[in-house]
């Protein structure tokens, strides 16, 4: 049986026999009995296995180290250590070995060691937390949005639809790179398995919004990627992204929306992964479950970009970056927001030329229906808009900003062909984890990272 269900319904196996089947995480032996800290990684929690030399195999099982895979059957019965039961073994089956160099001691190690064994690291206590949230947080992603009658869609990974500027994204090609087929000068694409230039995606909202003018409100859930070559702890190359699109809803609408969701989620996490928060509230982030449940009881203020540099401005601080009405902000700038209001700010009507062009022009003509929402401790964890519904100005904005249209040409006729006003926003998966987690490096909070200069296993 898995060891959450016995740890779940400690009573009703009292006194019971179980056979459970996991690793050893550590091993203290004596010479007529032995301890063995058990985890099959179903649960955060261990059990203390008890056994003696009335075992068949008692010489054997002396010698276990840790990391060996075993299968145990035994009673369980009260502990007279500190915790509530323990197991009296009958049987232990040896099911795999593990040498004395095993790199996962009983110890703490720094995470940058782990990173260097990643296949490894998922057993330890760390990762097991940071995982099992993961997991949790990503079930929780699809019950909010199934529940609101949400389509989930699985956008393509290959695309010919250059989004996000093809500087930015991998290209994808069959044609041999030492012996690339030319014609006037340039590489021929004919020749190549599509017959053009193709990417891997670095988004889904394209795609989505053509599945949002049929079904309402569409999400995407799935790896997205880029070619950023960046080494900060908020960035990598390959990520998860959780992208809504939602059809008869403007820019307020959006935000309620994200609110919605992002509390939902958190509220779960905060049910489903309670000794997971208080691990990481213990050993990573200090405050981290009363930072949490802060933001589920708190109202997100909505501010314009214009209104944040006028508060930015006013400050009596000397910023490293002067704010300004024509540029983003930085993240100095959105950790003072967030502190200056004491919880999540929506951030409004952002100056055209630093957004994309899919985007809504205000009646302004300078700023679009664009919004990040930043949060206390993590800064930008969302960002969408309401989209461009009018298809002379979509196309004059695209040209504005040198997006090749004939790429995009069927995203645009959706303007044509039944368009209405729309929105939609993008979160990183990984940042989201990183805000509930309080892990603070992205590379530790995906199983196998893919970031400049690595890409291992």
């Amino acid at each position: 049986m898995d060891l959450k269900d016995l740890l779940k319904e400690k009573d009703k196996y009292l006194n019971k026999e179980v056979t459970i089947c996991g690793w050893i995480r550590n091993h203290r032996d004596q010479k007529t009995f032995g301890f063995i800290d058990f985890s099959d990684g179903t649960c955060q929690e261990h059990l203390q296995v008890v056994y003696d030399e009335k075992l068949s195999n008692f010489s054997e099982v002396q010698k276990l180290l840790v990391g060996c895979a075993i299968c145990i059957t035994g009673k369980i019965i009260e502990s007279k250590g500190n915790q509530e039961i323990e197991m009296q073994a009958t049987k232990i089956d040896v099911l795999g070995n593990c040498p004395e160099d095993y790199p996962i001691q009983p110890k703490r190690h720094t995470r940058e060691f782990l990173r260097e064994v990643a296949y490894l690291r998922p057993r330890t206590n760390l990762f097991q937390a940071v995982f099992r949230i993961r997991s949790t947080v990503a079930m929780a992603i699809h019950e909010y949005f199934q529940s609101h009658n949400y389509l989930y869609v699985h956008t393509p990974l290959i695309t010919t639809a250059d989004c996000e500027g093809s500087d930015q994204m991998f290209k994808v090609t069959t044609l041999d790179l030492n012996k690339l087929p030319l014609k006037d000068g340039q590489v021929d694409m004919k020749q190549d398995l599509f017959n053009k230039q193709a990417f891997i995606t670095g988004t889904g909202q394209l795609h989505g919004e053509a599945f949002a003018m049929a079904f309402k409100k569409i999400y995407t859930f799935g790896p997205t990627f880029r070619t950023e070559n960046s080494n900060t702890k908020t960035h990598a190359n390959e990520f998860w992204m959780i992208e809504p699109e939602i059809a008869f809803c403007n820019l307020n609408g959006l935000m309620d929306i994200e609110e919605e969701m992002l509390k939902y989620v958190v509220s779960y996490v905060l049910d489903k992964c309670e000794d997971e928060i208080d691990f990481c509230d213990k050993f990573v982030e200090n405050g981290l479950k009363e930072k949490l449940e802060k933001l589920v009881n708190s109202k997100f203020v909505r501010i314009t970009h214009h209104e944040a540099v006028d508060i930015l401005n006013k400050a009596n601080i000397k910023w490293e970056f002067t704010p300004s009405y024509e540029d983003d902000i930085a993240k100095e700038h959105e950790k003072y927001i967030t502190e200056y209001f004491n919880g999540p700010v929506f951030i409004t009507n952002w100056p055209k030329d630093i957004k994309a062009w899919y985007m809504k022009l205000n009646d302004d003509n300078k700023t679009v229906a664009a919004v990040d929402l930043e949060v206390p401790g993590a800064g930008e964890l969302m960002g969408g808009s309401q989209r461009e519904d009018d298809y002379d100005k979509l196309i004059k904005r695209a040209k504005e900003l040198g997006v090749d249209t004939d790429t995009v040409d069927w995203y645009c006729n959706l303007r044509r062909y039944g368009g209405c006003f729309h929105s939609g926003f993008g979160m990183g998966f990984e940042r989201l984890i990183i805000y509930i987690t309080g892990v603070e490096n992205i590379r530790d909070v995906i199983p196998f990272p893919r970031t400049p200069g690595s890409c291992e296993y």
